[in-house]
């Protein structure tokens, strides 16, 4: 047997090339890994003992050959090309051991250059994966360095299976689609909006135990982009303590990190399937998740917690009075994880940093029978609205530091949407309803009492005066929707019998 190995990651690349020695299989090398193997004592020869051809263009140009590609690509169940072979004095390349270029981890760098992230496009190495894994039935690719050991003691054992060589392959032309994947990102220009055609690059982190029910199978993926800053997100954050992460804790610790990123000031989140059951900013971080958890205190039992601040001892002792499934904070003070761990049931993470807001250039996608919709994510920010009063009561400025901030809530909530709130504290909301009236309905009864004084943010417009009405009985002093309806002025004339400050956003939050 013959082998050709390139590798720009050369874990366990000794201990495979010992024991391809130790099975008398000649190897043949480019470069760095050609170095590496005869410093090590491993006997290799050099890839231009193949080609005849030194290498040239400073490398660029080394494995294209068709000395290299005829051992490979030859099939040997035909004898029309053994024939060929022995005509050109070409002989089989029957193992192609290779992982690419660090193109990725060079586009990621700060500062790189064009030339540099060029120079970093692997072109021979993809080329012999696609040839070796396109003739799997007769050559072995390998681009993971966790598969050496166990294809070393099938090739110990005499042979490799047929199925064992198809997931190679399969593994070869994944890798390759990922790494052309980067590529593409890191070429196109932001500004040409949606391509016409386009692929995802995914990781796998780890299976799950199951779905978002327990006959259903699951995995979770990290998307893969080059250009995507360093962002703080539930796959990057560190489990301290508690079980492994479910399907539905990674939604919800999602969707809570989504609305804590959202907000500058201290502020915490509390999650129950995918919705806000509480929500406050203060400056006192204790206070915030006393008021968050004061917006629905049963309903807070068994969800997800995240705040945008480190949990500090005051915080972890309110936090330990209920029990939740996960929490989620940057940090938590060495005190504040102890007093919390003995919960063995809670899943804590670190994120390692305060949450950002989302990134505005990454897309968001969603999977539909038979394709993706792909859109851009919903990042308006509160300084790039132009609200307008179109009430005769104009809000206090209390009142709309209060619309704001339900304002930037009701978009995290679910169509159709409504939000109660006083003191930047979530009092009430209704959610997922097919009717607008109804989730007014729900958010005052939630909110009960204290609905008297807050005031009301929708993710979209009234399309009837009946949810203002609704909303001016039970107290509401203030409100902020997109405006848009036909029945606009049939709202505001509702909302000015009541008293009641309503501004026009402009902006819609929809959130199916």
């Amino acid at each position: 047997m013959r082998a050709i190995l390139s590798v720009h990651n050369k874990s366990g690349l000794i201990p495979l090339a010992q024991g391809l020695a130790a099975l008398s299989i000649e190897m043949f090398s480019t470069g760095g890994t050609k170095k590496a193997l005869s410093d090590a004592g491993v006997p290799v020869h050099s890839i231009s003992d193949i080609t005849g051809f030194p290498e040239i263009l400073d490398g660029r140009v080394k494995t294209l050959h068709p000395a290299v590609h005829g051992g490979i690509l030859a099939r040997r169940d035909i004898a029309r090309h053994r024939e060929e072979l022995a005509q050109q004095k070409i002989q089989p390349i029957d193992l192609v051991v290779v992982n690419l270029y660090p193109f990725r981890e060079t586009v990621a760098r700060s500062g790189v250059t064009l030339d540099e992230a060029l120079e970093n496009i692997d072109i021979g190495g993809p080329t012999m994966l696609r040839a070796s894994a396109k003739n799997f039935p007769h050559v072995l690719v390998v681009v993971d360095p966790s598969d050496y050991g166990p294809i070393l003691e099938q090739l110990r054992q005499g042979s490799v299976r047929l199925e064992e060589r198809r997931r190679l392959a399969q593994k070869a032309f994944q890798h390759v689609a990922c790494y052309d994947t980067a590529i593409s990102q890191y070429l196109r220009n932001a500004e040409e909006g949606f391509p016409p055609d386009m692929t995802i690059a995914l990781e796998k982190q780890y299976d799950l135990r199951y779905g978002e029910n327990p006959h259903q199978q699951a995995a979770f993926y990290r998307e893969v982009n080059p250009l995507a800053r360093p962002a703080v997100t539930v796959g990057g954050a560190r489990l301290l303590s508690g079980p492994e992460l479910s399907f539905n804790n990674i939604l919800d610790l999602d969707s809570a990190l989504a609305v804590v990123s959202d907000f500058s000031a201290p502020t915490v989140a509390i999650i129950k399937h995918n919705n806000s059951c509480g929500m406050a900013s203060h400056d006192n971080l204790a206070e915030a998740y006393r008021r968050a958890l004061s917006g629905d205190p049963v309903a807070a039992f068994g969800g997800v917690v995240a705040l945008n601040r480190n949990v500090d001892m005051g915080t972890a002792q309110e936090i330990d009075r209920t029990h939740y499934d996960c929490l989620l904070a940057p940090d938590f003070d060495p005190n504040a994880l102890a007093l919390l761990s003995r919960k063995k049931g809670m899943r804590i993470l670190a994120l390692g940093g305060v949450p950002p807001p989302r990134d505005a250039s990454m897309w968001d996608l969603r999977r539909v029978a038979g394709g993706l919709l792909v859109q851009t994510p919903d990042t308006i920010r509160s300084e790039e609205l132009t609200p307008k009063t179109v009430t005769r009561r104009p809000p206090t400025p209390s009142e709309m530091e209060d619309l704001l901030f339900a304002w930037r809530a009701v978009k995290h909530i679910k169509s159709n949407a409504i939000v109660l709130a006083k003191d930047k504290t979530l009092l009430g909301m209704g959610a997922g309803q097919p009717s607008r009236v109804i989730s007014v309905e729900i958010a005052v009864k939630k909110a009960g009492d204290r609905a008297r004084g807050s005031v009301l943010a929708g993710d979209a417009f009234f399309p009837f005066p009946d949810g203002v009405d609704l909303a001016g009985q039970a107290g509401v002093t203030a409100i902020m929707e997109p405006g848009g309806s036909v029945k606009d002025q049939e709202v505001i004339q509702i909302a000015d019998r009541y008293n009641i400050a309503m501004v026009f956003s402009g902006a819609r939050h929809f959130k199916h």
